[in-house]
């Protein structure tokens, strides 16, 4: 199966555990050299009517993907357990 990144941004990440969705998706981490995937990011949720920011953000390893359909990307993870920190800024920039 070949997919364009462009293509794999237009989907949603839905976890099949509890239901939610996470997002879409915005980037994704690979290996140079095999040119192999190795996790999805998806930012995460607004605080407070996107005034305050966002939520720390979802890497969803390419192990937990269980199914690409033609609009959504199906993902057997904890939430919780895939976050990682967003970039803030300090002062100063």
């Amino acid at each position: 199966m070949t997919m364009k990144f462009s293509e794999l941004k237009c989907k949603e990440v839905i976890c099949v555990a509890d239901g939610r969705r996470l997002g879409f998706v915005s980037d994704v981490e690979m290996e140079i050299p095999e040119g192999c995937i190795k996790a999805l990011l998806v930012p995460g949720p607004c605080r407070f009517l996107g005034l305050f920011g966002r939520k720390d953000d979802y890497l969803i390893p390419w192990c937990s993907i269980r199914r690409i359909g033609p609009d959504i990307i199906l993902v057997d993870v904890e939430p919780e357990g895939c976050c990682v920190p967003r970039f803030k800024p300090g002062f100063w920039g």
